[in-house]
């Protein structure tokens, strides 16, 4: 049996009091980021081979069903918004389409064909980047997708939660984050998602670092596009230039981003 569909050790749940309940979870959480590290060689080579793609006008496709196809779909859509990047760089693909992201969509994670016909709408090529993202490691829609990259000289990589998966086998760069059985068993939103989450975090601010896309540790390139953000460019420039807080302003209401002002000012 898969370990993400195994028995933990709290049983009895709806016996417990709530502070029981949200202490037993706790617990659990601090054993993710252990596990994680683990994987940091897996995920450091994954990272390098994402760049060198990058760098050569490719792009990163995350696929997945379920929760790891909305983590996969929400770490790509925060990409923009945060680096500058234009939203056909990173993108996230789900079993079922866009509405399967706030309504499950039946049958679609089992379609092992499905997964390269949303990619091919993207005219996938060698040039690209895939990751399969999937806790149990045999998600059909997945595996389909994964197979049919391999099949075309697309290199891949897959997030799982479980050990020598069939995903796993099929992939160039296996990162398989082992965090145990779930509180509530086989919710692999919750363990296995906050793994997935954490990785992928890990390798989409680290390729957009090396893409350039940060400065100092500050989001230069991050889109304007309400007030909180603009005052943060405001006070990125005044940390990083000459500029009192006034000058900053109109500087960067004048030329629009963080790195604009920044780029005139040298």
């Amino acid at each position: 049996m898969k370990i993400t569909e195994q028995d933990g050790k709290h049983r009895g749940l709806e016996k417990k009091s709530i502070k029981e309940i949200i202490s037993d979870i706790n617990e659990l959480d601090k054993e993710v980021p252990i596990a994680v590290e683990k994987k940091l060689d897996q995920i450091e080579l994954t990272v390098q081979a994402i760049v060198e793609k990058l760098q050569n006008g490719g792009r990163l496709f995350y696929i997945g069903a379920g929760t790891s196809g909305r983590l996969g779909v929400l770490d790509a859509s925060e990409c923009p918004p945060t680096f500058g990047v234009s939203h056909d760089i990173v993108i996230g693909l789900i079993a079922g389409g866009d509405n399967a992201i706030r309504k499950a969509v039946e049958n679609a994670e089992d379609d092992y064909s499905l997964a390269i016909q949303d990619l091919m709408k993207y005219k996938i090529s060698s040039k690209d980047f895939v990751i399969g993202i999937a806790a149990s490691g045999t998600t059909p829609y997945v595996l389909g997708g994964v197979k049919a990259c391999q099949e075309r000289g697309i290199s891949t990589a897959c997030i799982c939660c479980n050990e020598d998966t069939p995903l796993a086998a099929l992939v160039d760069y296996p990162i398989e984050v082992v965090v145990g059985p779930e509180y509530v068993r086989g919710s692999t939103r919750m363990r296995a998602g906050t793994a997935q989450k954490l990785v992928l975090n890990m390798i989409s601010t680290s390729v957009m670092i090396k893409l350039g896309r940060v400065h100092d540790n500050k989001m230069v390139d991050m889109q304007l596009n309400n007030n909180k953000l603009f005052d943060r460019g405001v006070k990125m420039i005044v940390e990083l230039s000459n500029l009192d807080e006034e000058s900053a302003r109109k500087a960067l209401l004048d030329k629009g981003s963080v790195r604009r002002v920044l780029d005139n000012l040298k």
